[in-house]
């Protein structure tokens, strides 16, 4: 209500102070009306008002300098918090107006919001939408109403025909739009509509707020696989909201004992180098984790060549797969690409979203092959949570 009333406020004072200084007034009208604008200015209201009540006292007053006298009133009344005298002239004004009906029925709307009359508000919203003001302070107002009145079926229909009028014409959506559709479908148990709305604010807004909001949730979603909470925590690495102590622990030993122990070491050195390790009371078990993703990483180091040779005499692709993801962790990018592509090629792989997956996330590290990541992950379709990871980085892969 706050935004509101001030809104109207800076509405109502502009449009009072420009006919206030409208030439054909008499002096008699004019000189009043004069002194309430200057009285307004300096945030005098209710003597301002005792000034316009002077003018409008006078009689014989033309239709513009009644309108003027409305106008001026409306300002000052709404400003000494006399609501009910500023919708009446208000209304006044409203019917001597001519193209502005649909800014003083805003106007109007705002007011009687201000008053509680949600009932009323509603109409003069619905007067200043027919008179083609579909601003978006009406918007918002809009949606105040309709949240207060608990409709939020409604909300969700408008915003969302406001964001696919947007995407149809090729525009950004707002992201006023977008924010109220996500909360009425988020309301309503509209739970796949909301992880859509959440993933086009990431897509066209990309705050961290979003992401913590989505990837919060994205371990929750039904069906979603535990052995995605990696993947997970390295959407929250690339987009920065990953920083807490015991997220870079879970997160390095996440890594070391998927066997990836370069990725382990990188971690735990972003944690150091952020702050988020080294540190406190648990600072002995954080030089613990470090000289273990040092060893693992030297075992591993001697190991993977054997590890590639093996791969490529098995039948089915997965150990080839796995194997080139452990090259592109370990900073050998194109290696490990042409590993994963191998992999794929051969068939028989037990899980051939999850191989995509990672082919998909590889590319986004090559410059090389880059311009094929996005086609690659939107061509991964699992159920299980590998299609959410691979949509996500479509959009985090260009941050």
């Amino acid at each position: 209500m706050t935004m509101l009333r001030s809104m109207t406020l800076a509405l109502l004072a502009a449009g009072a102070f420009a006919c206030a200084q409208a030439q054909g007034l008499r002096a008699e009208v004019g000189r009043p009306l004069q002194q309430a604008s200057e009285l307004l200015k300096a945030g005098k209201a209710k003597e301002a008002l005792a000034k316009v009540r002077e003018a409008d006292a006078v009689g014989g007053k033309t239709a513009a300098e009644q309108l003027t006298v409305d106008r001026m009133k409306a300002a000052a009344a709404q400003r000494a918090g006399d609501l009910a005298t500023a919708i009446q002239a208000l209304e006044g004004v409203y019917e001597k107006s001519g193209g502005d009906k649909g800014q003083i029925a805003e106007q109007l709307a705002a007011a009687y919001a201000q008053m509680k009359n949600n009932a009323k508000a509603g109409e003069w919203v619905a007067k200043a939408v027919a008179a083609g003001n579909n601003g978006a302070s009406v918007k918002q107002l809009q949606s105040y109403l309709q949240s207060a009145s608990g409709d939020y079926a409604a909300i969700a229909r408008d915003a969302g025909a406001a964001v696919a009028s947007a995407e149809q014409a090729g525009r950004r959506p707002d992201e006023g739009d977008l924010l109220r559709l996500a909360d009425a479908q988020q309301r309503t148990g509209n739970n796949a509509g909301y992880s859509a709305t959440l993933e086009k604010l990431l897509l066209n807004y990309p705050k961290k707020d979003y992401w913590n909001a989505h990837l919060a949730r994205l371990s929750r979603k039904p069906g979603f696989s535990d052995r995605f909470s990696l993947d997970v925590m390295r959407l929250r690495l690339a987009t920065g909201t990953l920083t807490k102590t015991e997220e870079f622990m879970e997160m390095a030993q996440l890594s070391l004992q998927a066997g990836l122990a370069a990725e382990g070491k990188k971690i735990v050195e972003r944690g150091f180098a952020a702050g988020a390790l080294g540190s406190g009371a648990e600072a002995e078990r954080h030089k613990r984790l470090k000289d273990l993703a040092d060893k693992k990483l030297a075992e591993s180091q001697s190991a993977i060549a054997g590890r590639a040779a093996e791969a490529a005499n098995e039948k089915e692709g997965d150990a080839l797969v796995n194997v080139g993801w452990a090259y592109v962790t370990a900073g050998e990018v194109d290696k490990g690409i042409a590993l994963i592509e191998s992999g794929i090629a051969k068939g028989g792989l037990k899980r051939p979203d999850d191989a995509r997956l990672r082919l998909g996330m590889a590319q986004l590290q090559s410059p090389k092959a880059k311009a094929k990541a996005v086609q690659t992950l939107r061509s991964v379709a699992g159920k299980d949570g590998s299609a959410d990871i691979a949509r996500l980085w479509t959009i985090a892969g260009g941050m």
